[in-house]
């Protein structure tokens, strides 16, 4: 039986380093989806129950925490990002190419 799509996207996530983040797009890019970036977004929103899938590593192609209010707490994803060294402001990732890690390289 072959792999979900969304299994296939918590394969990709669970390879984010610490202290790096990556987009939906790229995510989908990388699954040879590219017109599936907001199906990442349901698998990252699906994904809070499993403890081995870091959801918070996920963010916009701006570098947006669009997904923070998937999250418990109103600041969990921004306090997991900060706890990796990532600097965020105005919900967004401070620098965000140095943080960016493409799937695809």
């Amino acid at each position: 039986m072959s792999e979900s799509f969304f299994e296939r996207v918590y394969s990709v996530v669970r390879k984010i380093p610490e202290g790096k983040v990556t987009s939906y797009g790229a995510i989908a890019n990388y699954l040879g989806t590219p017109k599936s970036a907001r199906v990442v977004g349901w698998a990252m929103n699906a994904s809070h129950d499993l403890d081995d899938v870091p959801a918070h590593r996920v963010v916009n192609r701006n570098g947006l925490l669009t997904g923070k209010h998937f999250f418990s707490g109103s600041n969990l994803m921004r306090e997991l990002l900060e706890s990796e060294g990532i600097k965020i402001e105005n919900d967004k990732i401070v620098d965000f190419e140095h943080h960016f890690w493409n799937p695809s390289t």
